[in-house]
């Protein structure tokens, strides 16, 4: 079966890092730049479906890369970027990008916006092990998970930064003012809890000591 083929512009690493992989995983075939005058030139000679493209880049910008594309390339561009001031995200549109989606993304949010391209709908499912964000609710192998707030919030983070380690400090973000880093090692245990993930041996919530945690699926 012939895949859909996005490109990727990003200078971020751990963007086109976590970003790539979960676009591949959901059977996407995609290839990343980080400068855009390499992507300009693959896509003078390649044919891609959907563009992602960041707006803070070292050479060109987002905007010239817009211009550059508008008359001469045939592409569906997916605007991703820090700016979420409306005069940013007008001009974008002006300049011919279909969607604008403000970073931090959720990658699950990322891929439904590609299918709506598509025309094929939010398909959000992905395998029996999958992890699901719907709203304010986390699924695991269909099941909607019975979390608190803080447990979802810190659940959506490591969703969001799959198969990365995101560390203790970025999680503990999730914590109350009142709340230690310590109190973030009881929310971890809870969520491994309540999805069956054996603490001593943990299949998809690992620790990575001394820095954070990672979550494989």
């Amino acid at each position: 079966m012939k895949k859909n083929r996005i490109i990727l512009l990003e200078d971020d690493d751990a963007a086109v890092v976590y970003t790539k992989d979960f676009l591949e995983d959901c059977g996407f075939a995609v290839d990343a730049f980080t400068l855009s005058t390499d992507a300009l030139a693959s896509m003078k000679f390649n044919k891609y479906d959907v563009l992602l493209l960041d707006l803070s880049l070292p050479d060109l910008d987002g905007f010239e890369v817009l211009k550059a594309i508008k008359s001469s390339i045939r592409i569906s561009t997916i605007v991703i970027s820090a700016h979420s001031d409306i005069k940013t995200k007008l001009h974008a549109f002006k300049l011919g990008a279909l969607d604008y989606i403000v970073k931090p993304y959720n990658l699950e949010e990322l891929e439904a916006r590609i299918w709506a391209i598509f025309g094929k709908g939010n398909i959000l499912e992905k395998s029996s092990d999958t992890f699901l964000i719907n709203g304010q609710y986390i699924f695991f192998k269909d099941k909607k998970i019975n979390l608190t707030q803080t447990e979802t919030d810190i659940l959506k983070t490591l969703i969001t930064n799959k198969k990365s380690t995101t560390t203790r400090e970025d999680l503990a973000s999730s914590l109350s003012e009142i709340s230690s880093q310590r109190s973030l090692d009881y929310h971890i245990k809870n969520i491994r809890k309540k999805i069956n993930d054996d603490g001593s041996s943990p299949q998809y919530l690992k620790t990575e000591y001394g820095v954070g945690y990672r979550l494989c699926f």
